[in-house]
This record gives structure tokens, C-alpha cells and sequence, in this order.
């Protein structure tokens, strides 16, 4: 078990993880940090545990609308995976069991996560 010191909303924090996951778990913590800086910022008073609250709600909300949206996808095209967010995607044959699937909600889910994904990735920078 590797040990690692992380910090979220400035204080320090010693954890263990498995080996060869630090920095794995190092980016999720600047991940998880710029997000509760994100949300001190938007309050004037609340106390650290309030802030750190509302931003693990914040993100599981996040996580649920992506469950959903991946849900749908998959009810949309039971049987197929998810193709990139590309043109090729706008071209997608029926599904492998031989239904025609509903091509718009594929697209327009792929694209949704592509997006959120896209957006994670650009904070995750700026962390």
C-alpha cells in the first residue's frame, strides 16, 4: 500500500492507495480540489465541512445526469457500444440484433457526453 499526501481546500491530507495509483489518486484530488474551490468561491460564509458537502453533491449529481444520459443511450441502441462523437457516428447501422435504433438519441447522447467529457478534461488542466 503506497501512502501520499494530498490537499483539498488547502489543508493536507495523508491517504494510502494501491501501488502504482498515486497518480491516479493525484489527479483525482486536484480534480475534486478545483471543483471545492469552485464552490467557495461562490459562497461568502458556510464552513469548510458545508463547502466540502455541497461540493461531493455537486459532483454526484453530475455523476447521475451522466448515468442517465448513458442509460438512455444504451436504451436507444440496446446491443451496440457507443461509437466516438465523430460524423461517423451520424451514419451508425441498425443495431447488431437487427432493430433499427433511434440514430438521433445516439448522436445526441454521444455528443452530450463527448461534451462533458471535453469539459472534465479542460478543468482537469486547469487544475
Amino acid at each position: 500500500m503506497a501512502r501520499l499526501e494530498i490537499s483539498l481546500n488547502g489543508r493536507p491530507y495523508t491517504l494510502a492507495c494501491e501501488d502504482g495509483q498515486e497518480a491516479r489518486v493525484r489527479q483525482l484530488a486536484a480534480f475534486v480540489d478545483s471543483r471545492v474551490a469552485e464552490v467557495a468561491s461562490d459562497r461568502s460564509t458556510g464552513s469548510e465541512a458545508q463547502v466540502l458537502m455541497l461540493t461531493a453533491l455537486m459532483l454526484a449529481d453530475e455523476i447521475f445526469d451522466m448515468q442517465g444520459e448513458l442509460d438512455a443511450l444504451r436504451r436507444a441502441a440496446p446491443g451496440v457500444e457507443p461509437a466516438p462523437a465523430t460524423a461517423t457516428a451520424r451514419t451508425a447501422a441498425p443495431a447488431a440484433n437487427g432493430h433499427a435504433f433511434e440514430e438521433e438519441a445516439v448522436v445526441n447522447a454521444v455528443d452530450s457526453l463527448a461534451k462533458r467529457i471535453e469539459d472534465i478534461a479542460a478543468r482537469l488542466e486547469r487544475a
